[in-house]
């Protein structure tokens, strides 16, 4: 009886930790804000033009001094930077034209702790060694074999269950109900691999039509079909239809660690704009992210 009780208890923790882990959406004014303790941050999604910026940057502070966080990134216009580097602020990537296909965004970010910025300096040397290396692929006869296809709803749990498989951890909930959701209400779409009936790899765009970016995002391949280069491929797919969709701009955050998914984004002339030091939690544990953009 007492292993049973045991048992339960530790289900019953594993299901707390799991759910204080996940991040939750909040609004501070009328701003869009990510914050929780698995990326250890609070992210500034949106910053409402109608809020004060000052006020806005208190309650960011408020927000990390209450939950002990050590870093805030946030995603904003130029005009907006002034305001945050004399807040401590500094930046450390940008996108032109990522507003509406006209306005830049800067990714200014503010550290709580000397360990949260320091710089991953062994990745970054390894890292710069590959822009140096940057060719163009065209060869498409490793897909013959293969079915690529977009995906749709009937699809959402075999994307979970890829998605679940490659990422540990996570930086957003990986739940077939926040994938179905994002499908039906136009802002998320995914292409396949298929190797028969077994989906096999896959990468999707998140969109925003109202400022007309796409972020290209969760490439995953299941292990024993990795080397194939379908990564090249899925997004020349999901460029073909961003541009049907009227999108001016797609972006990408990559990890630093893994140097092909990088190498892929470069090869497919997307431009690196800067890294987001010890910024994500993913994979089981916080790494840097490289930014990348493309005009389309």
């Amino acid at each position: 009886m007492n292993n049973i009780l045991l048992k339960e208890q530790k289900r019953v923790e594993k299901k707390i930790i799991k759910k204080e882990r996940i991040d939750k959406i909040d609004k501070v004014e009328n701003s869009i804000v990510q914050h929780g303790k698995l990326n250890d941050r609070v992210f500034l999604l949106n910053l409402n033009p109608k809020d004060d910026n000052d006020k806005v940057l208190l309650e960011l502070d408020n927000l990390v001094e209450e939950n002990s966080y050590s870093k805030i990134i946030s995603i904003i216009r130029t005009d907006d930077l002034p305001y945050f580097v004399m807040n401590g602020y500094k930046v450390e990537a940008y996108i032109p034209k990522f507003f509406n296909g006209k306005y830049d965004c800067v990714m200014a970010s503010k550290f709580f702790t000397k360990k949260r910025a320091e710089y991953p300096e062994k990745q970054l040397k390894t890292f710069s060694g590959l822009l140096e290396d940057v060719e163009v692929d065209n060869n498409n006869k490793q897909l013959q074999n293969f079915k690529i296809e977009q995906l749709n709803e009937t699809n959402v749990e075999e994307i979970t269950e890829i998605l679940k498989q490659i990422f540990t951890t996570y930086p957003f909930p990986i739940e077939s109900s926040n994938i179905l959701k994002g499908m039906q209400e136009g802002r998320l779409f995914y292409f396949g691999v298929w190797d028969r009936d077994k989906l096999v790899g896959l990468s999707g765009a998140e969109v925003d039509h109202k400022e007309k970016n796409a972020e290209m995002t969760d490439f995953a391949v299941l292990p024993k079909y990795r080397g194939k280069r379908f990564a090249s491929y899925l997004l020349n797919l999901m460029e073909i239809s961003l541009k049907k969709k009227n999108i001016k701009t797609a972006y990408a955050v990559a990890r630093l660690s893994v140097l092909g998914m990088n190498k892929t984004f470069l090869n497919a002339s997307y431009k690196y704009s800067g890294t987001l030091v010890n910024n994500t939690h993913i994979a089981g544990q916080i790494e840097s992210m490289n930014i990348y953009y493309k005009h389309l």
